[in-house]
């Protein structure tokens, strides 16, 4: 599921003259709440400079920044999708700008009486994950090996989603009883779904690096990746559930 946001606009130069220039943003969906906030703070603290989101699955977006080259920054929610765009067309500046953790999501009512991860193998329970190649998918998948019930809970899913925002949106319908995302999504979504958290023993922490896309480095983007580095967009992530990059 791939979106475009704009955030902020224009500035002037000291002529009078207008001095804009636009940088695209690729970001895995997870980041879609912090990162619309980051980018209007980033416009503030560098005017005119437009800034453009596309937000999607990080594999989806590694694709289309190699069919089409049309990404500046490229902010993952997976290291083997940001491996696959250093290797073509290439990146610079990559670093870890925040960390994510996995969570189990119910509707407010919990109508499959979820309590805890093992409670996804239960006959019965419809359940539904990003899918197979998709970062959040892959997580989930690590966590269920690692908490004993992958082929059991395998047979629960009514649903294989696009991204960790289909996933939530698959929960809050009603047309599933749990599904497993990120803790930002649980801080994005609110009272819209109750979480269950994963044990850290069979928990996945994800890292997500983020660089600026092609062998010529761009100013613009180099400024964009030191903002949410810095101070202001650290704390941002950290208002929207990610943890450190450390």
């Amino acid at each position: 599921m791939l979106g475009l946001v704009a955030a902020a606009c224009s500035g002037t130069s000291s002529a009078g003259s207008a001095a804009t220039s636009t940088l695209t943003v690729f970001a895995a969906s997870s980041l879609t709440a912090a990162f619309n906030q980051i980018g209007p703070g980033f416009t503030a603290a560098n005017p005119g400079i437009t800034v453009t989101f596309n937000f999607g699955s990080s594999t989806d977006l590694a694709a289309q920044i190699q069919s089409e080259g049309t990404a500046d920054v490229f902010a993952s929610a997976s290291g083997i999708a940001m491996d696959s765009v250093e290797g073509d067309p290439g990146v610079t500046d990559r670093s870890v700008f925040a960390t994510n953790r996995l969570v189990v999501i119910t509707p407010p009512d919990d109508p499959a009486g979820i309590a805890s991860i093992a409670d996804l193998a239960k006959s019965g329970v419809q359940l539904v994950l990003a899918a197979k190649g998709v970062p959040v998918g892959d997580y989930a998948r690590q966590a269920l090996t690692s908490a004993g019930i992958l082929q059991a809970a395998m047979q629960n899913v009514v649903s294989n989603e696009d991204d960790d925002a289909s996933v939530v949106a698959k929960v809050t319908s009603g047309e599933a009883d749990a599904g497993i995302v990120y803790t930002s999504d649980v801080v994005a979504a609110g009272n819209a779904v109750r979480s269950v958290t994963i044990p850290p023993a069979v928990n996945v922490v994800a890292s997500y690096p983020i660089a600026v896309v092609g062998s010529t480095q761009s100013q613009a983007g180099t400024s964009f990746l030191d903002y949410v580095m810095g101070s202001k967009g650290q704390a941002t992530l950290k208002d929207f559930g990610f943890g450190p990059a450390g």
